[in-house]
């Protein structure tokens, strides 16, 4: 999600992260562990602001995934054709458990139409304009997959509606196919449906790529409020697909945490949502939410543990009552990154990694810094206990 070029206000945090110390068994190279105790910090490597690479500029990063066969990660940026085509890169990251050595990219592809050409900007096109945000590889079909956020615009002088997309590619970035979208998703000039830069932002393949999730970032218009510095019962959506016949088969409510801090001044823009999902199997996955408030230059992070195992489907019934009629998905803190002492960026991609050195899984997140030279291009590593 584009975070809006405000000027936020840094503050020093001290406190320390407490993890458990309890011992892992190694697990295969590119396999997610199926428990998660806690996340340990290792290390923070920047991308340089504007870094060129083969007649592109780096930035937007909103993705990342790791290809465990090719030992290359993906990173898709956000750039919606503006600056250069939609795009997504291939990098090398060299980590040990004292920290991240180096990220180097290895190759940038465009992300093509079904026609094969390139996505237009919004001035050219609007209504055809893509909105990258995630993207995951299938080692099984050897293609990845991405969303966009569509695009939403109504005022009095004119309307853009744009559905959000979930995308196949080749590894070279040509058009595959897509996945159905379900009715409500589809975007509407009413209150109805998807707000703007708050649908498809995160997504992650389960059960050994046979099934794929697919996360809403806010609150459908009819599933009730944006997130609020108070809980006002904001519930999202955690959409399940099956892989082969690319069909919307379950949804499930997810309730969000109230916005981590006020807004300075109180009426300006604050946000909090699901910014990437990563399974871990068993019906389980990793949740990051990111919270964001002008007036403060940090993101507050926090990473959950949620089950999908009781929770109800929501197909075809609004989130509005609070849960009377419905189970959400219930979660547990793992990480709140407040608590790390560091400045922590708009982060908006999760991987596992390889394993480290001591046989325990790596987990790395990479921040969207809107291309904006007052935010950070930030990879964190972590290792999982």
């Amino acid at each position: 999600m584009h975070l809006f070029n405000i000027y936020r206000v840094s503050i020093v945090l001290c406190a320390s992260l407490l993890v458990c110390c309890s011992p892992s068994k190694k697990l295969p190279v590119g396999a997610a562990p199926h428990s998660i105790h806690a996340l340990r910090f290792l290390g923070e490597k920047d991308v340089p602001y504007n870094l060129p690479y083969n007649n592109t500029t780096v930035g937007g990063l909103s993705g990342i995934d790791y290809d465990a066969v090719n030992k290359i990660y993906y990173l898709i940026s956000d750039d919606r054709s503006a600056i250069n085509a939609a795009r997504f890169y291939t990098a090398k990251i060299d980590f040990t458990q004292r920290g991240i050595d180096s990220i180097y990219f290895t190759g940038v592809h465009e992300l093509l139409q079904p026609n094969g050409a390139s996505y237009p900007d919004s001035r050219k096109n609007p209504a055809h304009t893509p909105d990258p945000e995630a993207m995951r590889y299938n080692p099984i079909s050897n293609q990845l997959v991405w969303s966009s956020e569509g695009e939403r615009i109504v005022d009095t002088k004119d309307t853009v509606l744009e559905n959000p997309s979930v995308i196949t590619v080749s590894p070279d970035g040509h058009y595959k196919d897509s996945f159905a979208l379900p009715p409500n998703l589809v975007m509407h000039a009413t209150e109805k449906g998807p707000r703007q830069n708050g649908v498809l932002e995160g997504l992650s393949f389960a059960d050994n790529y046979k099934t794929m999730f697919v996360n809403v970032e806010e609150p459908l218009y009819e599933d009730g409020p944006r997130a609020d510095v108070t809980d006002n019962n904001a519930f999202v959506r955690i959409l399940k697909f099956d892989v082969t016949s690319k069909q919307n088969t379950a949804q499930y409510a997810y309730k969000l945490e109230p916005v981590a801090y006020p807004a300075s001044p109180t009426n300006a823009f604050k946000i909090n949502g699901i910014s990437d999902i990563l399974s871990i199997g068993n019906n389980q996955l990793l949740t990051i939410e990111r919270s964001f408030s002008t007036g403060r230059l940090s993101c507050t992070i926090k990473v959950f543990l949620t089950d999908l195992t009781e929770a109800t489907d929501v197909t075809n019934q609004p989130l509005m009552n609070a849960g009377k009629y419905f189970t959400p998905a219930p979660k547990k803190l793992l990480l709140n990154m407040d608590n790390l002492g560091i400045y922590i960026d708009n982060i908006e991609g999760v991987t596992f990694g390889p394993d480290l050195p001591n046989g325990h899984k790596s987990l790395l997140f990479i921040s969207d810094n809107n291309f904006n030279a007052f935010e950070k291009t930030q990879l964190l590593l972590f290792e999982v206990e």
